[in-house]
């Protein structure tokens, strides 16, 4: 059973997601999330600390080199789990 956390939205408005997976990638700490009411679109997260030093989660952007890193290192442990 997968870990669930409820995140605010642009709007202001509670999403519940599930936490796929979380991962260390360079000197960067990532989190892979789906939202309970769409298991097929996963999103990119990275780990940053806020200037009032607490946790936050910043979504990437899926046009950045970043992405790109993260979901092809995503795919890989996904592949690995299946092996």
């Amino acid at each position: 059973m997968r870990d669930k956390i409820v995140l605010l939205d642009e709007m202001g408005n509670e999403v519940e997601f599930e936490v796929v997976m979380k991962f260390g990638l360079d000197d960067s700490d990532y989190a892979v999330l789906l939202p309970v009411d769409d298991l097929e679109n996963e999103m990119f997260l990275r780990f940053e600390i806020d200037e009032n030093g607490k946790p936050i989660l910043v979504p990437l952007d899926e046009y950045d080199k970043e992405y790109e890193v993260v979901k092809e290192t995503y795919e890989e442990f996904k592949r690995e789990r299946l092996q």
